[in-house]
């Protein structure tokens, strides 16, 4: 356990993702609880894992909502990201430290092309690795909030390739989120991997949230390079044999992806794919593709195996504009 010493306030500051990832959850959170299980706040003893965990948007509100959540363990494939976690859980003082000195050197730069040789500068040590994890962190931190549009993208070598983002003020320390951050995450396991590994954490009591790489609407919305490896149609196959798996081990379970049929209505490959599970169509906002016309609002899905939730789904509004009118507009399950 890691005694804090910081000088803020645990009642007015609240846990948070500490890092932008594509595909964060935080304007979903409402309506994930409304998809819960009906009898989740009644089980005592309750395992939360995230096999994907990102930006830990879930993770963090889970953990302060529900205080019949006794562990949690978090996975990810992205090993800066996992070391990121660690370190905010084990050396958060040493982490706010570096970060404020690299902070005040950044700020105090005042010509861009000097700012973006120091970004390049940074970008480039990174992606050299052989540093402890206090100091990767500091620099995955860094390039995170100076970067184009918050993005963490790696190419088929793993090196991080987004380029300088032009922000006159960026808040590269967040000492309050971080301590914050850290005191949540001393009940957290993580480990990092492949998803599959967190089965071992998995009994009755569990509850599982997946969250992993959306599967593209278009070759425009290919956002999903969070690591060399990709998460092609075969993986999300594989990941739905783990989802058939854990079903068996009467675990709950709840996954998110991307609504492809909404984009063409003959693309219905989760349709068919989880044809066994409950199916909702929700809407969420895209704020990340690379042709500006196709962000915005679209429809996603929350897949789950179970069938009674802790309230029915919010009806969605009339003037939608996207192909809807083969969906039904409450719970939609593909029936055999």
């Amino acid at each position: 356990m890691i005694i804090l010493k910081q000088p803020y306030n645990s009642k007015r500051a609240k846990a948070k993702p500490f890092i932008k990832w594509v595909g964060g959850k935080g304007q979903l959170i409402s309506t994930f609880e409304e998809l819960l299980p009906k009898r989740f706040m009644q089980i005592e003893g309750l395992t939360y894992i995230e096999p994907f965990i990102g930006g830990g948007a879930m993770l963090f509100y889970m953990l302060q909502r529900f205080n019949n959540i006794k562990r949690a363990v978090i996975n990810d494939v992205n090993p800066d990201l996992i070391k990121a976690y660690k370190t905010i859980k084990k050396a958060p003082e040493a982490l706010i430290q570096s970060l404020s000195l690299i902070e005040r050197e950044y700020l105090g730069i005042q010509e861009e092309e000097k700012r973006k040789e120091f970004f390049l500068s940074v970008r480039k040590r990174f992606n050299q690795g052989e540093m402890s994890d206090v100091d990767n962190t500091v620099l995955l931190m860094f390039l995170n909030r100076t970067c184009f549009n918050g993005l963490y993208r790696v190419n088929s070598k793993g090196e991080f390739n987004v380029p300088f983002g032009r922000y006159k003020n960026p808040k590269i320390c967040d000492a309050e989120t971080i301590y914050a951050d850290s005191e949540l995450l001393q009940k957290v396991d993580i480990i990092s991997g492949d998803f599959e590994q967190t089965e071992q954490y998995v009994a009755k009591d569990t509850f599982v949230y997946f969250d992993p790489p959306y599967r593209p609407l278009d070759a425009t919305s290919s956002f999903n390079s969070y690591a060399k490896e990709a998460f092609n149609d075969d993986e999300q196959i594989r990941l739905k044999k783990y989802f058939d798996r854990l079903s068996g081990k009467n675990c709950l379970m709840m996954l998110s992806n991307s609504d492809c049929r909404g984009r063409n209505p003959e693309d219905t490959f989760f349709d068919d794919l989880y044809k066994d599970y409950f199916i909702e169509r929700v809407y969420a906002s895209r704020s990340v593709n690379a042709n500006p016309e196709k962000r915005g609002k679209l429809t996603e899905l929350l897949i789950r195996n179970y069938s009674e939730t802790m309230a029915s789904r919010p009806k969605l509004p009339n003037n939608v504009d996207l192909k809807l009118n083969e969906y039904e507009q409450g719970t939609y399950r593909r029936r055999i």
